[in-house]
């Protein structure tokens, strides 16, 4: 590949990335809608997204979870695992015996998505739970992340 090539190409990467807002504004719109979101019995954006009323780039289902990449991705990898029927389950602290079938489910889903995303080398699972959780769909889900190196403390 030519010089002059790799200049342009490498422009264009850069004009897009300057176009990008900066970290803290996109932390800190996520930590606003966490904030401002509140339980509802009306359909999630999930729920539409399960129900194909919203269009989502699916990595993995079957008959009681979906995957699905995150549409504000904070690493390569970003993948949201949810259930498909919510049944009372909006966060994690909602949770009740009656869920632990499910709750393993997504857990192990993570792990097989993990693999077929090729994560071999890490990731980390993260479940948000309440507004200081900064959940803002209520409808449990986790992330799958990975890709790059993680830091700790998380947040």
């Amino acid at each position: 590949m030519s010089d002059d090539i790799k200049k342009s190409r490498l422009s264009v990467l850069s004009s897009h990335l300057t176009h990008l807002p900066p970290k803290s504004s996109v932390m800190a719109s996520e930590k606003e809608a966490a904030l401002a979101a509140a339980p509802s019995d009306s359909p999630t954006i999930f729920d539409k997204i399960i129900n194909k009323e919203i269009p989502a780039t699916v990595v993995y289902e079957d008959d009681k979870v979906l995957a699905f990449r995150d549409i504000a991705p904070q690493a390569p990898t970003h993948i949201l695992i949810i259930p498909k029927k919510r049944d009372g389950l909006t966060g994690l602290s909602k949770a009740e015996e009656r869920h632990t079938e499910i709750l393993g489910h997504l857990l192990y889903t993570a792990k097989l998505v993990a693999k077929q995303e090729g994560l071999e080398d890490g990731f980390r699972i993260v479940i948000n739970d309440g507004p200081q959780g900064c959940q803002s769909v209520y409808h449990i889900h986790v992330h799958l992340i990975g890709g790059r190196q993680m830091n700790w403390p998380p947040g």
